[in-house]
């Protein structure tokens, strides 16, 4: 079979290469996929550059999310060939090729309201969403909600489980097609950030109060943009640093002020409370079925325009989500725009 295979880490483009392997076989409590669909996100092109938490043995194949179908069952795992799944594959074999293997513990219904695309993106981003704004900063209907990269794959997640809550949406972007994109998510109010004052804005926004959670998957400027306008009792939950920049809170700011900095790392909860993510699921595949939720699937590439999707997503040049679909032909001319912002978020 195809798979892209990482033999020496650095940028995406540099170090993906596409080549002929041997297909995995599904060990005990595994389950062997044949990939419907492949998410990319943007811990691949930490996993290619040796800057994820979890390192794999060189080589390996990227891709943390597929849609998938299962092919065959290891033994002790529970499946049926035919279905259709969402699943994280289990590294080295990840989800850019044509088949993989994932724990059959963790394989979840793919929701029929949704394709193959948009299942796949389903997972991750939706999942650290709603752990995001409901377990952790306990957002309540009628609140304020700062999502920041409100464009993105995380974002736009974000912005669409806050709606769905009832919450006020206010999304922060870079440049004017993102906010376009925003604006169609949702967001009750859009502030570019190259030619606006986040701060300002928030503040006019909310009467001065501030907003009451503050999504953050950049860090960097966004996280001290984001001390300056969090309301009284306010809750900042901290999901990556896309921007590069790792913050340093204040803490005497947050003691000062009132405010909560919630640190969030999703793939906790698959150890320390698996029932609470198979819940969770459950709960995304009902709003998918009734339209609150609608993953935003920007691009659908095929298999041989993956290294190139992952550059694009590490560099911030991409809306939503850019999802590889081995089945798809290969690259020929582009069916679907691009959209080239020169920038993260």
């Amino acid at each position: 079979m195809q798979a892209w295979r990482v033999h020496e880490t650095g940028e995406p483009r540099a170090v993906m290469r596409l080549e002929e392997v041997a297909e995995p076989v599904a060990g005990p409590g595994q389950l062997l996929l044949r990939v419907r669909a492949a998410d990319v996100n943007f811990p691949d092109a930490l996993l290619c550059r040796g800057q994820y938490q979890v390192r794999p043995p060189l080589p390996f194949t990227p891709g943390v999310e597929v849609c998938g179908e299962i092919l065959a069952v290891g033994e002790g795992a529970r499946g049926r060939p035919g279905d259709r799944v969402i699943a994280t594959p289990a590294l080295p074999a990840g989800g850019f090729a044509e088949t993989t293997v994932a724990d059959a513990a963790a394989a979840l219904p793919a929701p029929g309201a949704l394709d193959d695309a948009q299942a796949a993106a389903l997972h991750i981003g939706y999942q650290t969403g709603w752990f995001g704004l409901h377990r952790r900063a306990r957002l309540r209907p009628g609140e304020t909600l700062l999502v920041h990269a409100a464009a993105g794959g995380v974002g736009s997640a974000a912005v669409q489980l806050g709606k769905a809550h009832g919450a006020r949406v206010i999304g922060v972007v870079g440049g004017a097609d993102k906010a376009e994109v925003a604006r169609g998510l949702g967001c009750d109010l859009v502030v570019d950030r190259r030619g606006e004052d986040i701060v300002a804005a928030v503040k006019e926004a909310t009467g001065g109060r501030g907003a009451d959670v503050v999504y953050d998957p950049v860090g960097g400027d966004a996280f001290a943009k984001s001390v300056k306008c969090v309301a009284f009792e306010g809750r900042i939950v901290v999901v990556g640093f896309a921007s590069g920049v790792v913050p340093q809170a204040a803490l005497n700011h947050a003691l000062v002020k009132n405010y909560a900095i919630l640190g969030l790392h999703w793939g906790l909860y698959n150890t320390h409370d698996p029932a609470a993510v198979r819940a969770c699921h459950d709960e995304l595949a009902r709003l998918a079925a009734q339209g609150a939720i609608s993953p935003l699937v920007s691009e659908r590439v095929p298999l041989d325009a993956a290294a190139d999707a992952v550059q694009r997503v590490a560099d911030g040049t991409t809306t939503g989500r850019v999802v590889v679909v081995p089945g798809r032909p290969g690259r020929t001319e582009p069916t679907e725009p691009v959209q080239e912002e020169g920038e993260r978020r």
